[in-house]
């Protein structure tokens, strides 16, 4: 009887893993395979991120933050964008960088994108002119 568990339990995990939930993010990404309007769309939503991260206002590198920023293939955000805490709205920059990292998971998955593997940590941040900046 035994058997029979781990058969049913198998046959859901593959069943679990055969058809992926849709995502309300894939409506940010076009379903039509569209791949220089959706590359357009995803450079959209980086530029609109970027636009809400707010570098000058913060006087010392501990007022300053950083997001991460889109998703690669094989996870993990691809970079980050430095920001001062102060002058940043940061819950509609966090919607925004959420809304871009469902909108590229979604283009990845289904262009079947890769990537390296290795693991992004987040940047180290100082303050050059008044500005939140990152430094690798």
């Amino acid at each position: 009887m035994r058997w029979r568990a781990d058969v049913g339990c198998a046959l859901a995990l593959l069943i679990a893993c055969a058809a992926p939930p849709q995502r309300a993010a894939e409506s940010a990404v076009s379903r039509t395979g569209d791949a220089p309007n959706d590359t357009v769309q995803l450079a959209r939503l980086e530029r609109e991120a970027r636009e809400l991260a707010k570098t000058d206002g913060c006087a010392s590198a501990s007022a300053c933050r950083t997001a991460p920023v889109g998703w690669r293939g094989c996870g993990g955000p691809r970079t980050y964008v430095a920001y001062c805490a102060a002058t940043t709205d940061s819950v509609a920059l966090f919607r925004k960088l959420d809304e871009l990292k469902a909108a590229e998971t979604a283009y990845n998955e289904k262009a079947g994108m890769l990537s390296t593997c290795e693991m992004r940590l987040p940047p180290a941040v100082t303050v050059q002119g008044g500005r939140c900046t990152a430094s690798r």
